[in-house]
């Protein structure tokens, strides 16, 4: 009987434990899907997102101009230190996608607030990014295969009848003609579909801190989100210089990619009264953009701009300028890697 005692009281005291110290966090998950009304100050709020959206398009400016500012000096697109300037964005890109964007898709599609199924039982991050990866590789495949095919139906001789001649032999500057012309094909989708996967990365964080009205939320987000989408610029400049488009074209892309964190802003400020950050709607879209947005951008530095550079006779003859580009690579990783400790 005193046995039984003893274990009564040593089962309701590891029992009250549990309650003591399991109730708060309980109580907290519970609550952490509802809105939170501490710290809203809307004046100093709607004063910090002006300074975030001035500083953000000055540094997104800057840095998707700075390649063709800087065209025509030491950092030609010959010249091996470009190499190394482009593992650099490319690291850049890299981490955006794995550290950045690929978290935060986890935490909205994992998040209690959604509630179980489907979201519960299946990893969509994971499938979206994977799926969003092959549909970049399919439709990047699939239009340089097309545009080469046309160029080959077009370089062909016609004869009298109106049929192609088959018996042709094309010259070595046909040929080359044709590889320079893939190569710029190639440049123009990688610069064009990295673009789409920035933008909508761009699109969410603008409009999550547009709807944010925490001044201690928003204030360390400035200088981290700035220096973000300065390298940002840095790595897809860098694609849309090798691409040699038209100027107009140049202009619409600098344009679209300097202005849309602070166009997603201001739609946030917009609407910051009737967007719930932690409803199932809001975390299932945000979560499903990021998601596709970290596939196309991991599968874009690694396949796209890393491979093919990499890969490059020019580098695998040069020992020095691979080690270099490697280093300049993590560094480029590295940086954005600790960006995401202001972001946090």
């Amino acid at each position: 009987m005193i046995k039984f005692r003893r274990f009564s009281c040593k089962f309701l005291s590891i029992t009250s434990l549990i309650l003591l110290v399991g109730g708060p966090i309980l109580v907290s998950s519970k609550c952490i899907c509802e809105s939170q009304e501490e710290d809203r100050k809307t004046s100093d709020a709607l004063k910090y997102k002006l300074v975030a959206m001035a500083s953000i398009l000055v540094a997104s400016s800057l840095g998707v101009c700075l390649p063709y500012l800087v065209k025509k000096t030491f950092l030609h697109p010959e010249k091996d230190i470009y190499f190394l300037i482009k593992a650099f964005a490319a690291g850049v890109i890299l981490a955006t996608g794995f550290i950045h964007v690929l978290p935060d898709a986890f935490e909205s599609l994992t998040s209690p607030c959604i509630g179980g199924n489907p979201w519960g039982k299946f990893p969509f991050t994971g499938f979206v990014a994977m799926v969003s990866a092959i549909g970049t590789m399919m439709m990047e495949a699939f239009a340089t295969g097309y545009q080469k095919r046309s160029e080959l139906r077009k370089a062909q001789p016609v004869n009298a009848d109106g049929e192609s001649d088959g018996a042709h032999v094309h010259g070595p500057a046909f040929v080359s003609e044709i590889s320079n012309s893939s190569d710029l094909i190639r440049h123009r989708i990688i610069s064009q579909v990295l673009e789409l996967g920035i933008l909508v990365h761009s699109v969410v964080i603008g409009v999550s801190l547009g709807a944010s009205e925490s001044p201690k939320t928003i204030k360390p987000l400035i200088a981290a989100l700035s220096f973000h989408q300065f390298f940002e610029g840095i790595g897809l400049g860098g694609c849309i210089s090798q691409a040699k488009f038209k100027h107009r074209t140049v202009a619409i892309m600098i344009l679209f990619f300097s202005l849309t964190t602070p166009a997603g802003i201001a739609v946030g400020i917009g609407i910051s009264n009737v967007y719930k950050e932690n409803s199932p709607t809001a975390l299932i879209v945000q979560g499903l953009l990021l998601s596709g947005s970290a596939g196309i951008l991991i599968y874009m530095a690694l396949v796209d701009l890393l491979a093919a550079d990499f890969m490059n006779p020019k580098m695998l003859t040069n020992f020095r300028l691979q080690i270099g580009a490697n280093l300049t690579l993590l560094l480029g990783a590295c940086f954005m890697s600790l960006l995401a400790l202001g972001d946090s």
